[in-house]
């Protein structure tokens, strides 16, 4: 463990003003505190603040971060108290723990409202003192590292969780390096055996290859030297995580994928970023548009540097980042360099951005929705995208996340534009509202009046605002329709578990669910925002409805060794009564597929993971769920009498999915909890015979992966 000695001397070597007392009392206080607690490994509890700690330190942090670090887990774990820390410390550093152990207690991998719920405190808690976030994000990243101690399924919630949020967040706040080595310490924990076939890979590339990295290292040197330019030379294999990201993403196999090794050129001054740029085309062939001007428009976090693709020696393509020491610093530590100090005092660098601001305007632009999902949704897809930039007809740049379409950019620029929108041109030419933006283009939104949002622009859109206000708008023209379709879902569902929807029941949930009314409620079933499942289960959440004489759910499948667990595919959604075959996946247990599954063609060279399964005999519970694809005539009453439909056979509507929407007919996709394939033969044959209902069929997604975390074909 680190000594507070060598603590103090990592935060001296930065900043000699450090008050070097007053970190030891923090030590020696959380030393206290935690006296006598071990981690799962064994090693005393107090290692793990004291390497939060040098994190902190590592980032340049000031006094008051590093202390927080030292001292997060003291209220939350041992007796010490916020008046305690105040007295002894301070009260900005206490107001700092404090965040820090509100943030502690979010669960961020909880049911998807209270999720979205928390995940907005979290970013609420950012936007009021960034350090928190700071503390928060070492935190984690230390937990992560020391993983292999907890049991299986504690990892794989916290991987999980790493994934969803705080890998994300951190590179939304400029900290790319930590959400690099968050995520692919996430993919070891979640999909390990496909980290391990790029490790295969890679080991394979450099048998073949030899030492890549150094190769091209030794020749940017050269070619910096022969310029006369001083010139930090960097370069790496990408993490496994990331490359397998881009195998997903661009469907291309290992062996062709361009950019495995990244390299870096950090210059003095701005002007040899560019000149570098000019030799790097000058001594290689640059890959047609794979060019970014990160510095002429910087990214929303801050972060500048040029960006290329070049096909290096023997032709393999390489990715060369180039950018100044500043621009480094910045691309480094993201938000930290905000707080960063050298030689005693804070670092003022002109290109870091206070990520507040950005929070700040999320806050402000939900804080009167009351709705935790939107804002969800709305900050992940903030955090996950790179950006476009677009220009107005007067020259206007307006940011937009990559995959934005004209929607998007009407809804940038104002709420009444975009609702008004019918057409755009870009470039001159008039394009289908779908059309996905480019850097650099021109874009021009044809509004009329009397022009309404439509809902099937909710999957066009690709921006949280955009998404927003199409369903804030929606909602309010189609409240009342949506209000009577939710109660009827309500009345399918509640009638399902044995129990009466009543408007006490409907607001009590509406609470639950941050809601103001029941009606408020209503709506958003009707708009199949929430399912009728998750009403329920708010509501009841111990309720199960089974006969005595129904099958155990943990029982339902035999073949399976005794430490065995299974889990029904999500890609082809097996129903007793049809015939099975499972999986193995390490950490996930069995993923029982049905025989006729087209994911199992994958897994035709690797029988040793195949297991002999079959359904047990009996009345199986009905939770399996499948997923129905209907179209319906778009009358008064038919979405209801479907839904009643169902009902009486005693199938359980979980969800509802509005596909398409035409002035005639409207597609959705139905989830159905059933008991067996035979009740599926039922609600089918039911439906098809409605003279309301144009089509209906089981409905099977090949794209979905079988299971929550990954499969490898290797």
């Amino acid at each position: 463990m680190t000594t507070s000695d060598e603590l103090i001397g990592l935060v001296r070597a930065y900043n000699p003003n450090t008050n070097a007392k007053l970190i030891q009392k923090a030590y020696d206080f959380g030393a206290e505190m935690h006296e006598g607690q071990f981690r799962r490994s064994g090693e005393p509890y107090f290692t793990h603040p004291v390497e939060v700690a040098r994190l902190l330190s590592d980032q340049h942090l000031d006094d008051s971060t590093i202390i927080t670090a030292l001292l997060h887990d003291t209220v939350e774990d041992t007796r010490a108290s916020y008046g305690e820390v105040a007295n002894k410390f301070g009260t900005e550093i206490a107001d700092l723990v404090d965040g820090v152990t509100k943030l502690t207690n979010l669960q961020l991998s909880s049911s998807a409202t209270k999720q979205a719920e928390n995940f907005r405190k979290l970013i609420m808690a950012t936007s009021k003192d960034v350090r928190v976030t700071l503390v928060k994000l070492a935190d984690r990243l230390h937990n992560m590292r020391t993983i292999r101690s907890m049991p299986q399924e504690k990892q794989v919630l916290k991987a999980r969780e790493t994934m969803e949020a705080y890998a994300p967040l951190a590179g939304r706040m400029g900290m790319q390096w930590m959400r690099e080595e968050l995520e692919d310490l996430a993919f070891q924990v979640l999909n390990p055996e496909g980290r391990a076939s790029i490790i295969r890979r890679f080991i394979r590339l450099q048998k073949e290859t030899g030492d890549v990295v150094e190769h091209i290292k030794s020749d940017l040197a050269e070619l910096m030297h022969g310029a006369n330019i001083h010139a930090e030379i960097q370069g790496r294999a990408k993490k496994p995580y990331s490359i397998w990201r881009k195998i997903e993403a661009k469907e291309q196999s290992f062996s062709r994928l361009s950019d495995i090794y990244g390299f870096r050129v950090i210059v003095e001054d701005e002007a040899e970023c560019y000149r570098v740029l000019g030799l790097i085309h000058q001594r290689w062939r640059a890959v047609p548009g794979r060019f970014k001007d990160y510095i002429s428009q910087p990214k929303s976090n801050g972060y500048r540097s040029l960006h290329t693709t070049v096909s290096g020696r023997n032709a393999r393509r390489v990715e060369v980042q180039i950018r100044t020491h500043t621009m480094h610093q910045v691309a480094e530590k993201g938000a930290a360099a905000t707080w960063a100090y050298r030689d005693g005092e804070r670092q003022i660098n002109p290109f870091a951005l206070d990520p507040s601001e950005w929070i700040s305007s999320l806050t402000e632009r939900f804080a009167t929705e009351g709705d935790h999902g939107e804002f969800y949704e709305a900050v992940k897809l903030e955090m996950y995208q790179d950006q476009v930039f677009c220009f107005t007809p007067k020259g206007d740049v307006i940011k937009l996340p990559r995959g934005a379409t004209p929607i998007d950019f009407a809804y940038a620029i104002h709420t009444r534009i975009g609702s008004a929108c019918v057409s755009a041109k870009v470039d001159g030419m008039r394009v289908p509202l779908w059309t996905r933006l480019r850097n650099g283009q021109s874009v021009d939104i044809i509004t009329a009046e009397g022009q309404k949002p439509q809902a099937s622009w909710i999957e066009m859109a690709a921006t949280g605002r955009a998404k927003s206000a199409i369903r804030r708008r929606l909602r309010e023209d189609d409240r009342d329709r949506y209000v009577k379709l939710g109660r009827e879902l309500a009345r399918v569902a509640f009638e399902a578990v044995g129990r009466k929807v009543t408007d006490k029941a409907l607001a009590t949930a509406a609470k639950h669910f941050g809601l103001l009314s029941a009606e408020d409620l209503l709506a958003r079933l009707g708009s199949a925002e929430i399912t009728a499942r998750e009403v329920v289960s708010e509501i009841y959440p111990n309720l199960k409805v089974r006969s005595t004489d129904e099958v155990a759910s943990d029982q339902a499948v035999i073949g399976l060794d005794p430490d065995q667990t299974f889990t029904p595919a999500t890609c082809c959604q097996p129903l007793p009564g049809e015939r099975i075959v499972g999986i193995t996946y390490r950490g996930a247990g069995v993923i029982i597929h049905a025989i006729d599954c087209p994911k199992l063609e994958r897994f035709e060279t690797q029988m040793d993971r195949w297991v002999d399964v079959h359904w047990q005999e009996g009345q199986h519970a009905a939770t399996h769920t499948v997923t129905i694809d209907v179209t319906i005539r778009n009358g008064v009453g038919v979405m209801g009498r479907i839904c009643t439909l169902i009902g009486e056979l005693k199938a359980n509507i979980s969800d509802l999915n509005f596909m398409d929407r035409k002035p005639d007919y409207f597609r959705l996709l139905v989830d159905v909890d059933l008991r067996d394939v035979s009740q599926l033969h039922s609600v089918l044959t039911a439906l098809e015979a409605d003279s309301d209902v144009a089509e209906v069929s089981r409905y099977r997604d090949v794209t979905r992966d079988p299971s929550d975390i990954g499969a490898v074909a290797e």
